[in-house]
C-alpha cells in the first residue's frame, strides 16, 4: 500500500467517525440541556443560558414539583395498565385472527386480507373523524376501556406477522392433534400458540413501543 492510498484510507476512516461523532453530539445537545436545566433554580435559569452548569446538582425540588403537579404516580400507573391489557388483547385477537385466516380456507378468505392490506394504506389521521363518531355513539370517550379497546383494534401489522409465522407451521401438527381428539382451540392454545413464541416477542416490541408513546389518540379520546 503506497503513502497515498494510506492517506486516502486514514482521511476516509477520520470522515466517517467524525461525522457520527458530529451528529451524536447534535442529537444529545436537546437531551444534555434540558437535564442541566431540570436541576436549576428558578433564578438560575433566569440568569443563564441553557449550557450554564446548575450550582448545586443535589437540587431535586423541581423535580418533586413535576411529580406532584402532574400527577406522575397515577400517569405511569394509568400508561402499565393500557400497555398490558393492549399488549395481551392485540397478541391473542391477532393470532387467533391470523390463525382462522391461515388454516381454514373460506369464502371472502382473500377479500379479507386484501382489506387489511388496504387499511394500512390509509393514513390514520383521515379515519379520525369517522372513529370518533363510532366511539362517541358507543359512549367511550373519556374511558380508559374504551381506549383500550381502540389501541387493540389498530394493530394490522401484527396480523401479518403471525399469518407469515403460521405458514411456516406446517398443518400436519394440526391433523395429529385433531386425531388425538383435540378440539380446534386446544389445536391453538396447546400447540400453536407456544410455537409462536418468536412472533409474540416481535409484536409485543412493536405494539408496546407504539402504544407506550401515543399522544396524539390519547389525547383526543381521553
Amino acid at each position: 500500500m503506497t503513502l497515498i492510498q494510506r492517506l486516502k484510507k486514514f482521511v476516509g476512516i477520520f470522515i466517517k467517525y467524525f461525522s457520527l461523532v458530529l451528529f451524536t453530539l447534535i442529537a444529545l445537545l436537546p437531551v444534555v440541556s434540558c437535564v442541566i436545566t431540570a436541576f436549576k433554580t428558578d433564578k438560575e435559569y433566569k440568569a443563564t443560558n441553557v449550557m450554564v452548569l446548575p450550582a448545586n446538582w443535589f437540587n431535586f425540588e423541581n423535580f418533586t414539583i413535576a411529580w406532584e403537579k402532574a400527577n406522575m404516580g397515577l400517569a405511569f400507573f394509568n400508561s402499565f395498565v393500557v400497555l398490558v391489557c393492549v399488549l395481551c388483547g392485540s397478541i391473542l385477537i391477532g393470532s387467533m385472527l391470523a390463525y382462522i385466516l391461515n388454516r381454514f380456507k373460506f369464502p371472502g378468505n382473500g377479500l379479507i386480507r386484501n382489506l387489511f392490506l388496504f387499511a394500512t394504506l390509509l393514513p390514520g389521521v383521515a379515519m379520525q373523524v369517522s372513529v370518533y363518531k363510532i366511539m362517541t355513539n358507543l359512549h367511550l370517550i373519556n374511558s380508559l376501556p374504551g381506549y383500550m379497546i381502540l389501541m387493540m383494534g389498530t394493530d394490522v401489522i401484527s396480523i401479518y406477522v403471525f399469518i407469515q409465522f403460521f405458514e411456516n407451521i406446517p398443518v400436519s401438527l394440526d391433523e395429529s392433534a385433531i386425531v388425538d381428539g383435540a378440539t380446534y382451540y386446544g389445536v391453538f392454545f396447546k400447540i400453536l400458540l407456544p410455537l409462536l413464541k418468536p412472533a409474540i416477542i416481535t409484536c409485543m416490541i412493536l405494539k408496546g413501543v407504539s402504544t407506550y408513546n401515543e399522544y396524539y389518540m390519547a389525547n383526543l379520546y381521553l
